[in-house]
């Protein structure tokens, strides 16, 4: 099965905002923009960054899902200095045990702080996975 979701955040740029192929739900990169527009809304890290991981969750609640579902993650800051913040923020979101993960620095020019996208896995969440 091959589905696009455009509920949730959505933006003016050239994308969808994810695709449902079989159990796995691919989220384009989600940054701090109006969920209903798409422009984008500056901020501290701590806001932009909340607001970017807020909005890939309406969209994984679109299809019945929630963060729990998301098994990798790539994060992508403005500034090396964010690290630390982002960590500690990003275990607010993410629960034990968390998705798998890249993060990515000095990246986004100026028109952003923060970025992630995801792929989630639609039939379980992390917590009911088997452990090895």
């Amino acid at each position: 099965m091959l589905k696009i979701v455009d509920k949730g955040a959505r933006s003016n740029l050239p994308f969808s905002p994810a695709i449902v192929a079989g159990d796995l739900v691919f989220v384009s990169g989600q940054a701090s923009v109006d969920r209903e527009d798409g422009h984008i809304i500056n901020g501290t890290f701590e806001e932009e960054m909340r607001r970017s991981i807020e909005n890939m969750e309406v969209i994984l609640q679109a299809e019945g899902l929630s963060l729990d579902h998301v098994i990798n993650v790539r994060c992508y800051l403005g500034s090396p200095d964010d690290v630390a913040e982002h960590n500690r923020i990003y275990a607010e979101y993410f629960s034990e045990p968390r998705p798998t993960r890249t993060t990515i620095t000095g990246v986004l020019g100026t028109m952003l702080k923060y970025e992630l996208d995801c792929v989630a896995y639609a039939p379980t969440r992390r917590q009911d996975a088997a452990r090895s």
